[in-house]
């Protein structure tokens, strides 16, 4: 089998997605994880001085990065604080490219169906909805696919399939926005064994929902965790947790869990600046990064008790 270069179409790999998911064949494009369709969708949708990217914001950092390589002009919508999708706004702006991720990262939070429909009905560029954690929520805009020719879903397997290093992801539209994709693809980005073990993992439905159940469930008990320690924390549709200390600073605690060997994410940035992305762990490694949060917020809190002290 390696002998031979992989299929330019990735039909194998198609053929499984078809199955399961109840699209037809000729409706998914694979690509190089879901980043590599981003790219083509940016630079196919982007392309001269007179095309505008929109997303809202915070959301998915590549966004921003892929379209700084492009002459486009970039508009990037604040969410407001209750994360409803700003649809008027996201529609004024009229992007030939429109990116919306849900979930969302780092928010964790879900845009409900009937808004992606009444965003998608009002634009008339291309919208891409992302569900790169769409296996944690349940929720799927898979729907609005029969009703828009000018929507396209990504998905991966790097997120729900556990399979971030075998680089697959797809995405799924109308075969006649596909076809100015499959102009700008690499000929051969999904490499054979790849698509086998992808087509494999794709069909298994019961082992990857089994372990996106275990995910979820340990989700849910380092949400009560952490709020039960004073955090502030949305419910999340997502394999992590947007965690605010109300009584540390959040950066310190994000460089002193990360001296004791636990990463997690800091985004230096305004409205982020104050939060910790945490990725959900086994309840093993939550509970490790728990009682190492007890500590450090009793030693943060009494230097700061220490420090004031000092000034009066």
């Amino acid at each position: 089998m390696l002998r031979r270069y992989p299929d330019y179409f990735a039909k194998e790999f198609c053929q499984a997605v078809s199955e399961v998911l109840g699209v037809p064949q000729d409706w998914i494009i694979v690509g190089n994880g879901a980043d590599e369709l981003l790219n083509l969708l940016i630079r196919a949708g982007a392309e001269g001085t007179d095309r505008t990217v929109v997303y809202p914001t915070p959301t998915y950092l590549y966004y921003r990065r892929l379209a700084a390589k492009q002459p486009a002009q970039v508009i990037e919508v604040p969410y407001p604080d209750d994360f409803q999708l700003p649809i008027e706004a996201i529609v004024r702006a009229q992007g030939s490219l429109t990116l919306i991720a849900s979930p969302n990262s780092p928010s964790a939070h879900i845009v409900p169906l009937e808004d992606l429909r009444a965003l998608a009905g009002q634009l008339s560029g291309i919208l891409v909805i992302d569900e790169a954690y769409v296996d944690f929520s349940g929720i799927s805009a898979l729907p609005l696919l029969a009703e828009f020719e000018n929507v396209i879903l990504l998905r991966t397997l790097s997120k729900g399939y556990s399979l971030a290093g075998l680089r697959i992801g797809f995405g799924i539209a109308h075969p006649q926005l596909l076809s100015g994709l499959f102009k700008l693809k690499d000929p051969y980005n999904i490499d054979a064994i790849a698509m086998v073990v992808g087509a494999a993992a794709i069909r298994d439905r019961a082992y990857k929902n089994a372990c996106a159940e275990k995910v979820k469930a340990s989700r849910a008990q380092l949400t009560t965790d952490l709020r039960q320690m004073g955090f502030v924390v949305p419910e999340s549709h997502t394999n992590f947790v947007l965690a605010t200390p109300t009584a540390s600073n959040a950066e310190q605690l994000y460089l002193a869990l990360k001296e004791r060997g636990i990463l997690v994410r800091y985004y230096q940035q305004p409205w982020l600046d104050d939060k910790l992305r945490i990725t959900v762990g086994t309840p093993e490694q939550n509970q490790i990064l728990l009682k190492e949060l007890a500590s450090l917020c009793g030693t943060l809190n009494h230097n700061t008790i220490i420090q004031l002290s000092s000034t009066d």
